[in-house]
């Protein structure tokens, strides 16, 4: 017969597996979606759990059983969206890797410069909302350019110990946030192929042609 401390233990991850059961992984996709559109809109501020809810004809008393504050809210849709867009690239060199990878961020760049722009001030107030943006739009794509110069280097298309090839990442996705703030534009994919072409590319001794011999 279990101990009524057994019995204490276990009451709250069967209240924890019959909550969150009622919403399905199809179902979480559209919540998480609508969480990111309001983001985008009206910033991170404005977001409530009742606007979630009327956006989604979802109960109030659902999304907090399911997610208990906005702040989780907003974590659980990051980590449920997270994306892995530039991981399949691999055009043979490494040239032709940034400018592939400058043309999906571009693309991208109306949705997710917004999603920054809206996280960036609160998730300097909390470390969790923090660790769940780099890891979701940061992280990732920071991660999959790295690997981009690593095989270049191994390629010899750049020496190994090159300064600048550090700061690829940094440059092109900095550049992505930086110019709605400098001109009032998003870094689409055609000012993003040319700040890889005109910029990137030279700083590392490379050209939008052919690999470096």
């Amino acid at each position: 017969m279990p101990s009524p401390g057994s019995a204490q233990e276990s009451a709250p991850e069967s209240a924890l597996s019959s909550r969150r059961s009622k919403i399905t992984p199809e179902r979480a996709q559209e919540l998480y979606a609508a969480v990111l559109e309001l983001l985008r809109e009206s910033g991170y501020e404005s977001l409530t759990m009742e606007g979630v809810a009327s956006r989604t004809r979802c109960g109030k008393s659902t999304l907090y059983r399911q997610w208990g504050s906005k702040p989780e809210l907003v974590v659980a849709a990051l980590h449920g969206t997270r994306r892995m867009r530039l991981t399949n690239i691999d055009t043979g060199t490494l040239a032709g890797d940034l400018l592939a990878a400058a043309r999906t961020i571009g693309e991208a760049s109306g949705s997710d410069t917004p999603l920054m722009h809206a996280l960036s001030h609160a998730a300097l107030q909390s470390p969790e909302l923090l660790c769940a943006l780099r890891e979701a739009l940061i992280l990732p794509e920071v991660a999959a350019i790295d690997t981009m110069v690593r095989r270049g280097q191994e390629r010899g298309e750049i020496a190994a110990d090159l300064p600048g090839a550090e700061f690829v990442a940094a440059q092109l996705l900095g550049v992505m946030r930086a110019r709605p703030l400098l001109e009032g534009r998003y870094a689409d994919a055609a000012y993003l192929t040319r700040f890889v072409e005109m910029a990137i590319l030279p700083s590392l001794g490379l050209t939008a042609g052919a690999p470096k011999s």
